[in-house]
């Protein structure tokens, strides 16, 4: 057994909810965080991650910006308005890189930017990032 396994096994799970109406890429994050160590629940977009949140308490929201029936702004917004959400980590996951977009991610609460696609390391760090 190497440390890195025990390490694993010693930890308290973090969850993370995903929210992306694309199927291929909640498939292609899902296995990327499980692969890091992480517990994942799914949401295929603003609504859903609504409806899906309380249940999960995660300890993290990755979401995609631009969805059907509630997009990425619309949700942190929703999200930042309850008091249980007010401080938890949000990362913006989105194919946008404008400093527009950034700025009305920033405004509406989101903690963090990573572009798609996303590189896993980099999806690593900046989950340590907003989570220690």
């Amino acid at each position: 057994m190497t440390s890195q396994s025990m390490h694993k096994e010693t930890r308290v799970a973090i969850t993370i909810l995903t929210v992306d109406d694309s199927p291929s890429m909640r498939m292609l994050l899902k296995a990327a965080l499980v692969d890091l160590g992480y517990d994942v629940v799914q949401a295929e977009d603003g609504v859903d991650a609504l409806e899906t949140i309380d249940g999960a308490a995660p300890d993290l929201v990755i979401t995609d910006i631009n969805m059907p029936r509630l997009d990425g702004f619309g949700l942190i917004e929703q999200l930042r308005v309850q008091d249980h959400y007010r401080t938890m980590p949000i990362l913006v996951l989105t194919t946008e890189s404008s400093d527009e977009k950034k700025q009305r991610a920033r405004a509406a609460g989101a903690t963090g930017w990573i572009v798609k696609p996303f590189d896993p390391e980099k999806l690593a760090a900046a989950i340590r990032r907003v989570l220690h």
